[in-house]
């Protein structure tokens, strides 16, 4: 069985049960972590001071030969990051569960339990498969059950995940996964699962922020971003959705949410039986299924966002005029073969047990969108229903099923609508270990990299920011190191905001090189002081992102300027109403 070899020098207020100076690495606050050895949980779990945090804050991992093993969970105990060294092909260090003695598999890897804590994950490869070629169901590779804790997920795999890629119950969490690929995420008897990020059942926690950006979602079950009420903020742009069961959105009553530049391909191709109708995947009035649908706020939303309004008679429309929802310049395409499918269900069904197939939109989100009235802050443009992004051949495959391709998603359809229990998932060339193999590694490249690019130049071309629609990487990343910038960026830089100009909201972000006392704020024209966004202290190649309301401004132009010490950076924004 592999094991976790970690090598560092002798550090008084580490205990580590009993091994010797010469199996450890370190230096300075990084621990470099090799694979063989004790296995993973017990190596950082037991990394730990005498006051109880972790004695290190970087967990380097540099083994690529052979994956790393976990028995239990991890648990950071302080501010942490678990960093892989790529190869010099792009191969990112694969962590997967070993097998208990009972036989079992355990299925949390990460249980981030502190309050308060930021965690930081990037360029890992996370293979939900175990050493003995089988899965723990409903596996969690990411837990966040702690309140107010930051996660950062940069550059980090999920392969053949069976529960919920990142769980939470934790009250007001940050989630930040930018540049990550989730591929063949299929519990075969339980279809509404794979989650990639969703609440675990029956929590119903506030969520703060969620920024999912530059993501492939590729042959998974369920949704992409469930977030029950309430929950501020939504970023949703630059992914590609490519094959799922279930819709990609639980997200009906978010605060403010963008959904802009992704690719929709063959989603939701479960749509709802009519017999499961209304109240399926429904929150407070009953609609048909879509791929976008929104729905207004109830009172106990409305309530931890404003307690004022909740108390007035017209609290809903108080509630709805401060909702702002931007969808803008995404494609969704259903392959032929996917609609035949549903017409010749719908055919023989007949009654009961016949399909709502889903629309971009059902009317009551439309609705929404286009009553200027009632919610002046959703905005709708540049979308395109029906544009073939033109992916690759083998994606066919996917559909059909057959090898290394599973059941089938089609196939997999009739089993789970007629009442049988699947047990052999649907997908792209899924993972397997053969039983002679000794230092199984995952395929790298990840083979549907090809298939990936797509060839459609209007899809290429329809993004709001010059990179091709859905996950850029595809395109430009299958030669270099990491996807899109690194979450652990390396200077002082402040970003452009966007949208720019605005009404009434736009994102600032910036990263500081050092920790330390930090401000951004906004001037006027006359360089008046208007609005602090941020004030404290900032923690050094940390994104920091927040969404400024300026509803009570007027129109015109705008600075907004960083500070620590004797670093400085503005620039210039303009708002329109």
């Amino acid at each position: 069985m592999k094991k976790l070899l970690a090598e560092m020098a002798v550090i008084a207020l580490v205990v580590f049960f009993g091994l010797s100076k010469e199996t450890f690495a370190a230096g300075g606050d990084t621990l470099v972590v090799y694979a063989s050895g004790p296995y993973l949980d017990q190596v950082i779990n037991s990394d730990t001071t005498l006051t109880g945090q972790q004695a290190h804050s970087v967990y380097e991992f540099v083994s690529l030969d052979t994956t790393y093993v976990f028995l239990g969970e991890i648990s950071p105990r302080s501010n942490v990051t678990f960093l892989g060294v790529l190869g010099s092909d792009g191969r990112p260090p694969c962590i997967q569960p070993g097998v208990l003695n009972d036989g079992s598999i355990p299925r949390i890897l990460f249980n981030l339990n502190r309050r308060g804590i930021r965690a930081t994950f990037e360029n890992l490869y996370f293979e939900d498969l175990s050493t003995n070629s089988s899965h723990a169901s409903g596996s969690r590779d990411v837990l966040v059950s702690g309140d107010s804790v930051k996660l950062y997920m940069n550059n980090v795999i999920s392969d053949g995940n069976t529960g919920t890629v990142v769980g939470y119950t934790g009250n007001w969490d940050d989630f930040y996964i930018t540049n990550c690929d989730f591929r063949n995420g299929v519990n075969p008897p339980t279809w509404t699962d794979t989650e990639i990020l969703a609440p675990l059942w029956p929590a119903v926690p506030a969520v703060d922020s969620i920024v999912m950006k530059y993501n492939t979602l590729f042959c998974d079950n369920a949704y992409a971003v469930v977030a029950k009420p309430p929950t501020k903020y939504i970023d949703f742009s630059h992914n590609s959705v490519v094959f799922s069961f279930l819709q990609p959105f639980f997200i009906f009553s978010a605060l403010h949410a963008k959904i802009d530049n992704n690719i929709f391909y063959g989603a939701f191709v479960g749509g709802e039986l009519k017999s499961e109708y209304p109240w399926w995947d429904e929150e407070f009035s009953p609609a048909p299924p879509s791929l976008i649908d929104f729905d207004t706020m109830n009172v106990a939303t409305d309530k931890v966002f404003d307690p004022g309004d909740s108390t007035q008679a017209n609290w809903r429309m108080l509630a709805e005029a401060k909702r702002t929802v931007e969808v803008a310049n995404n494609d969704f395409y259903q392959p032929q073969a996917i609609t035949n499918f549903w017409t010749a269900w719908n055919d023989t069904a007949k009654g009961g047990d016949s399909l709502y197939t889903p629309p971009w939109m059902n009317a009551r989100t439309e609705h929404m969108f286009n009553d200027p009235t009632d919610w002046p802050g959703f905005k709708q443009s540049g979308n395109m229903i029906g544009e073939d992004p033109g992916y690759g051949a083998s994606f066919a495959n996917v559909l059909t099923g057959g090898g290394a391709y599973g059941t089938g998603l089609l196939p997999y359809f009739t089993m789970i609508r007629t009442s049988q229990s699947p047990t052999i998932p649907w997908g792209y060339q899924i993972a397997s270990i053969p039983s002679t193999s000794t230092n199984w590694i995952p395929t790298w490249p990840l083979p549907e990299a090809a298939d990936m690019q797509y060839t459609n130049a209007s899809v290429k071309n329809g993004s709001s920011d010059g990179k091709p629609l859905g996950d850029p990487y595809w395109f430009n990343g299958l030669t270099g190191i990491a996807k899109q910038p690194t979450t652990v960026p390396e200077r002082f830089h402040l970003n452009n905001n966007y949208p720019n100009p605005f009404n009434p909201s736009t994102d600032i972000s910036f990263t500081v090189a050092r920790n330390g006392p930090t401000s951004l704020k906004i001037y006027n024209v006359l360089g008046q002081e208007v609005l602090t966004v941020y004030q404290g202290n900032a923690v050094a190649h940390q994104n920091y992102t927040f969404n400024v309301r300026m509803d009570n401004f007027a129109s015109g132009v705008y600075f907004y300027a960083l500070q620590q010490g004797s670093n400085a950076m503005t620039k210039k924004m303009l708002l329109l109403k």
